[in-house]
């Protein structure tokens, strides 16, 4: 993901993230942890923003939900 220099970011907090995607806190977490059976790569991954918080980069996350949403209609 490159990042243009005038575009601003935004850091999500796990219960934006939780209503952005709607998945539980707990399926999220699966889906982080590559030892998890419902681990998933292609989720994003997120940020360490303080000594015990992490956060997720927001386009990350639109950018997730998008392939999601192509790859649903290429079942269809």
């Amino acid at each position: 993901m490159s990042i243009e220099p005038s575009q601003s970011l935004r850091v999500l907090r796990l219960r934006d993230v939780i209503q952005r995607v709607g998945l539980s806190r707990s399926t999220i977490y699966d889906r982080i942890n590559p030892k998890s059976s419902r681990y998933d790569e292609s989720f994003p991954k997120p940020i360490k923003i303080g000594a015990s918080a992490i956060g997720w980069i927001e386009s990350s996350i639109s950018e997730w939900i998008e392939s999601k949403i192509k790859q649903s209609h290429s079942f269809a």
